[in-house]
């Protein structure tokens, strides 16, 4: 098992050499592979995005506000993030950045995402298999297609907080990219629509509308969560009670205001109360097998995102 280990761990790029230079929090009780729940990787994947180029980033803003900015202690909790979750990071995926995100060639483009589903591939399967829970620091949403893939074999349910659907079948000439992952999650058949719920929503096209309603996808857009939010709260309660869940969770659901960093801000969004709120009505009795956090951007030296992501998810973490 411990060659096993050092074969996955080959594949990355240990936290203390990557850009952040530290792994996730710095927690003071040092925790190995094999004592951990919850085992952290970096993604810094920003090949498709469309708009700001910023989430590359995402795995060097977390790590470095979690260490060196953010206290592990759950304020309103009075509970130390080691008390409840023995975390292990494993650094940063060794990604192949030799493509241009400015002249995009689709044939490299489906080479470079066939060669990270296989990488993900043996990190997803050995993570299920020493039973740990990954927790993922994006990086485009792109990766939740390859993440949730070898991760849904219990149909879970997916919690995906939003600012979009994320629900083309195509973008740009691309079939895989930011906007595509949740088309092609219930095209293939590997998520049935009715395990979907789309949180924060306020940006689609008519056909991503129309695709969700057809496909059985919840909808919680934010406009129905600014006017309705007990309700939105008690149907996840009930929705996740002894289910096994996944939460793809894009800082731009927050609203704009909150994100000087993020390549797709929006307008209309979710505050930090009502996403701590709404994570905080996930039944008990559900089990979460897996985060992804993701379009987390960072640029002219503003950690606030860094901050905002460390923090939501710290949340996520004491909340199942």
């Amino acid at each position: 098992m411990e060659d096993k280990l050092a074969e996955i761990e080959d594949l990355f790029i240990n936290p203390e050499k990557t850009k952040a230079g530290c792994s996730f929090g710095d927690i003071p009780i040092p925790i190995s592979y094999t004592q951990s729940q919850y085992v952290v990787l970096g993604i810094p994947i920003d090949l498709t995005t469309t708009f700001g180029k910023t989430t590359a980033r995402g795995p060097e803003s977390i790590r470095t506000t979690s260490a060196k900015q953010i206290e592990t202690l759950i304020f309103e909790k009075n509970l130390e993030i080691f008390e409840k979750a023995l975390i292990y990071d494993i650094g940063d995926l060794k990604i192949d950045n030799s493509i241009s995100c400015e002249d995009l060639d689709l044939k490299l483009v489906r080479e470079f995402w066939t060669t990270f589903d296989s990488q993900i591939s043996k990190v997803m399967g050995y993570i299920d298999e020493t039973n740990k829970v990954p927790i993922i620091l994006g990086g485009e949403h792109t990766i939740t297609y390859s993440l949730f893939k070898h991760i849904s074999k219990d149909d879970p349910i997916l919690l995906h907080f939003d600012a979009h659907r994320d629900m083309k079948p195509v973008y740009d000439g691309m079939e895989m990219c930011h906007t595509t992952p949740f088309y092609h999650l219930i095209d293939s058949g590997i998520l049935d629509g009715n395990d979907l719920v789309q949180i924060g929503v306020r940006q689609a096209d008519r056909n991503e509308n129309d695709y969700a309603k057809n496909n059985g996808v919840v909808t919680f857009d934010a406009w129905y969560c600014k006017n309705s939010f007990d309700a939105v709260k008690n149907w996840i309660n009930k929705i996740t009670q002894n289910r096994q869940v996944y939460i793809s969770f894009d800082i731009d659901v927050y609203d704009i205001s909150y994100l000087p960093c993020t390549g797709t801000p929006e307008p209309f969004g979710l505050d930090p109360f009502q996403i701590s709120d709404l994570l905080n009505n996930i039944n008990s009795s559900a089990s979460l097998i897996g985060v992804d956090l993701v379009e987390t951007g960072f640029k002219n030296c503003d950690y606030r995102e860094g901050a905002l992501a460390t923090q939501t998810l710290l949340r996520i973490l004491t909340s199942l």
